[in-house]
């Protein structure tokens, strides 16, 4: 199998490319490559499924950002499928009639545009419909999404009537053929214009392209080959995820009519706050909050951790808003075996009440030199707060 090239090579845009300039690149490849047009051309063939699967990654935002950030391992696993099952050059190139047929606008797809196959079909025209996509959300912990889990769902979707078993058609009695169409799933039409009769080729108004018509409809579905059902499905959530995020599972949406292809259940990720740990990105922060004797002495201090806690030693003369970093104990980076950091952030209690011990004490150490901030400490602090604003 021939090496991948980059998707925004093979659709020659730039990485800066706008979604429409993506669609626009797409449009193009998939007319210069199209089957119909470059029959048995194996060469042009591998080129329209390349394109296909550039363009199946390219115009997803969560998939194009997984991609930018971790090129094509980023769409490795459960998060990063592609939609066809594998690589592009492994493509079925009925699923790619099926999944972006509509690019070409007015409803007829590749096979109107090029007056050749239909989508989906076997070549003579029929169509075979796509179910649509079943979104579900699912909240996981930051545990869960950090070590990665298996979840198990309800769902509620459309599935293949039982009684007819997709077919659409009452006590096993077979589909006709479309006197219309003859079974092609298109139509001719003839319209006048300035340059004389002009013929186009337009999906069949009787039967929807499929090239069959179903006289005997099966009762329990009206004829469509699906009813509300559920199924019980098990997904597998990478580790390393974040909100927002969309997990694919190809196949287990909402079955297709008429037996066609079922679509995919996509599994939005919501994040649930931790108690002590705050995320930012692949990092996870802890704001540890020292009374002002363990400031000053130092310490053996508790963190949190989500493996657990550790000890970790506070050095004496600790100043407010230092921070600890603790490698590789922040949260899994996807799709690799890497961790983000964890960084205590430091604070200084001050108490707002004192006993008249507590204050002589203190009036005690106001006097002390040692209790006065030097010159070189007030500049460091003074350049410290202009950064902040710069």
């Amino acid at each position: 199998m021939a090496q991948k090239r980059d998707y925004y090579e093979v659709l020659e845009v730039a990485k800066t490319a706008t979604a429409d300039e993506i669609k626009k690149a797409y449009k193009k490849k998939a007319i210069q490559y199209h089957p119909d047009r470059n029959p048995g051309d194996k060469e042009a063939e591998e080129k329209f499924k390349e394109a296909a699967e550039a363009y199946s990654v390219l115009s997803d935002e969560n998939k194009r950002a997984r991609y930018d950030q971790f090129g094509f391992e980023g769409l490795n696993g459960p998060a990063g499928g592609n939609g066809f099952g594998g690589g592009g050059f492994g493509m079925d190139i009925n699923d790619i009639f099926s999944a972006f047929g509509d690019i070409f606008g007015g409803g007829g797809g590749f096979g109107d545009f090029f007056g050749g196959r239909g989508r989906g079909g076997n070549g003579g025209g029929e169509r075979k419909f796509r179910g649509s996509d079943v979104r579900i959300k699912v909240s996981l912990s930051l545990n869960e999404i950090n070590s990665g889990v298996t979840k198990k769902f309800k769902v509620k979707k459309q599935v293949q009537c039982t009684h007819c078993h997709g077919t659409g058609a009452a006590d096993g009695s077979a589909a006709e053929t479309c006197p219309e169409c003859h079974g092609t799933g298109r139509v001719i039409r003839q319209t006048q214009s300035i340059f004389g009769m002009m013929q186009s080729q337009t999906t069949c108004p009787r039967c929807g392209g499929e090239g069959k018509i179903i006289k005997n409809k099966c009762p329990f579905c009206g004829g469509e080959g699906v009813t509300a059902g559920e199924e019980i499905i098990e997904a597998q959530i990478p580790a390393g995820v974040a909100e927002g995020m969309q997990v694919v599972v190809e196949g287990k949406g909402n079955a297709g009519r008429h037996n066609g292809y079922p679509g995919s259940l996509l599994i939005i990720i919501g994040e649930q706050q931790h108690p002590e740990l705050i995320r930012d990105e692949n990092d996870l922060i802890y704001n540890l909050i020292l009374s002002v004797p363990q400031a000053v002495l130092g310490d053996t201090v508790q963190i949190p951790t989500l493996d657990g806690s550790v000890k970790v030693k506070i050095e004496p003369g600790t100043q407010p808003g230092k921070m600890l970093r603790l490698r590789d104990k922040g949260m899994s980076i996807l799709h690799t075996n890497r961790h983000g950091d964890l960084i205590v952030n430091i604070s200084v209690y001050i108490p707002e009440t004192l006993s008249k011990d507590e204050k002589q004490n203190f009036e005690k150490m106001r006097s002390s030199d040692n209790f006065t901030p030097s010159v070189s400490i007030k500049e460091k602090l003074k350049k410290k707060i202009r950064s902040c604003f710069e």
